[in-house]
């Protein structure tokens, strides 16, 4: 499939009629409203996920956190540090691996964790509610092949020089 475009041709589009600008604002609304919420608890967007993240899977190292959140090794083991002075988790040496440490929640960061999800719900809701049942499994559906074309993609840049 050639995927190339006419320079002419997409500068005469409507930015408004590209898919990556509308993710893109889709994203940033719902970052800003993240991040608003998320303030009112003292709790950054990555340190609600990671909340979230051990939660619901349990104890993880920080390299799967930082895979699981997006963001690099050395940013998690920033934010770890912070949560575990904030006594919202807890780290233990793994029974496997002496050099890892494995984080937990603390019984402080599951109370923390369930209040702002209060709030964060109903974000959810609202967005669920926008849609027929048929309309939200089809966006789901759409958005899953929305990433998974820009996962390839990125794979691909970053393999392949620009020419």
């Amino acid at each position: 499939m050639n995927l190339s475009v006419k320079w002419e041709d997409a500068v005469e589009a409507p930015i408004e009629n590209d898919l990556c600008t509308r993710i893109r604002r889709s994203e940033q609304a719902l970052m800003a409203h993240h991040e608003a919420v998320l303030r009112a608890y003292g709790l950054t967007m990555t340190q609600y996920t990671v909340l979230l993240i051990l939660s619901r899977q349990g104890g993880m190292s920080g390299a799967q956190l930082a895979r699981s959140c997006g963001v690099t090794q050395q940013s998690m083991s920033s934010v770890l540090t912070n949560m575990e002075n904030k006594e919202l988790i807890r780290r233990e040496t793994s029974p496997v691996h002496a050099k890892v440490q494995i984080a937990a929640l603390t019984d402080q960061g599951q109370t923390l964790l369930g209040r702002a999800y209060q709030e964060v719900i109903i974000l959810e809701r609202a967005l669920t509610s926008a849609f027929t049942p048929s309309e939200h499994a089809a966006l789901c559906e759409l958005l899953g092949r929305a990433t998974t074309v820009l996962i390839q993609q990125t794979r691909q840049a970053t393999v392949s020089p620009a020419t």
